[in-house]
């Protein structure tokens, strides 16, 4: 049987924030290196288009989480550090085990404890191939986020020259981030801090398109967050943070689907923001719609998470609570 999807958590700590996917709590320790740690709880939620589904995909979080936890292994430190204190529930201190010990169905295997920073305010795009609103404002403007491309490029091609830092703003939840040029960036947060934060973007994404490309998988695009550690004035390190290369923030497309001139079928929302478009429901954040997905829809959603993390890890998914 399969397990239903946890939409929300109710634990017993202090609520900081919940995300469009990810529930944020105060993990209350206060020694040592976890010292002010938070607790980042991955629900099963399902967001597109800026607004959150009223149901979610059953066993997303622990997907996403899984997946994460696989990048951050092969990422950092080697290219930066990163904020993960403990991706296990054993492994988490024996007090904040006990504290979670009541609601542990909640937490397991779908939760982080993590470094507070302070974080960037920029969504790190990296782009390297011409697609959804890059290809948008490639074919209207012959831009992506006002960079000038050659001219005559395609849908879903390469971009030439290798991949592209492409930020956005981070809006509030509800609202729209903005697709700016990388030199606003200097503007939001200083030259310096702005060229590290390009460089490890595309240095993660590099090293990341390259794995998935062994494992015939394309990373046609990302999304990476990043901050600094410790929290508060003075030097700070610059971490990589949030969740990384998961379908919620990526899209993947298989090699052998992949055709030039097309929009290749993708391993992550797409299927969702496809099917409201179809139905009508692009706008429905704006215009204040409740939308709940059809059972084939999240069957089908489900089925594109886990083929991707198979894919990428080269291991079978059994976290789903299937028997």
């Amino acid at each position: 049987m399969t397990q239903q999807a946890i939409t929300t958590t109710d634990l017993p700590l202090k609520l900081v924030a919940r995300g469009k996917v990810r529930d944020v709590y105060d993990s209350g320790l206060s020694e040592g290196a976890n010292a002010g740690a938070l607790l980042f709880v991955a629900t099963d939620r399902i967001s597109a288009f800026d607004i959150i589904l009223d149901n979610g995909i059953p066993s997303k979080g622990k997907l996403l989480h899984a997946l994460s936890t696989f990048w951050f292994s092969l990422l950092t430190p080697s290219i930066i550090g990163s904020h993960v204190l403990a991706t296990d529930f054993s492994a988490f201190p024996a007090e904040l085990q006990a504290k979670l010990s009541s609601v542990k169905d909640q937490v397991e295997g779908r939760s982080m404890l993590v470094r507070r920073a302070d974080v960037i305010p920029v969504e790190a795009i990296v782009r390297g191939y011409i697609t959804g609103s890059g290809w948008k404002e490639y074919a209207k403007a012959g831009t992506v986020h006002g960079i000038r491309l050659e001219q005559g490029l395609k849908e879903s091609q390469e971009i030439p020259g290798g991949p592209i830092f492409t930020p956005s703003t981070k809006a509030e939840q509800g609202e729209h981030d903005e697709n700016i040029h990388p030199d606003k960036v200097a503007d939001l947060v200083g030259k310096e801090l702005a060229e590290k934060v390009s460089k490890a973007a595309v240095d993660l994404y590099a090293k990341a398109a390259s794995h998935a490309r062994e494992r015939g998988i394309i990373l046609a695009d990302t999304k990476f967050e990043f901050g600094l550690v410790p929290p508060g004035a003075g030097s700070q390190e610059l971490i990589l943070v949030d969740e990384v290369l998961t379908p919620d923030s990526s899209r993947f497309w298989d090699v052998k689907g992949y055709e030039v001139g097309t929009t290749p079928d993708s391993y992550d929302k797409q299927y969702v923001r496809e099917w409201l478009k179809a139905n009508g429901l692009d706008k429905a954040a704006d215009q204040g719609i409740k939308v709940r997905l059809p059972d084939e829809v999240v069957r089908k959603t489900s089925e594109k998470y886990k083929e991707a993390y198979e894919r990428i890890t080269g291991q079978k998914w059994t976290g789903d609570g299937e028997a």
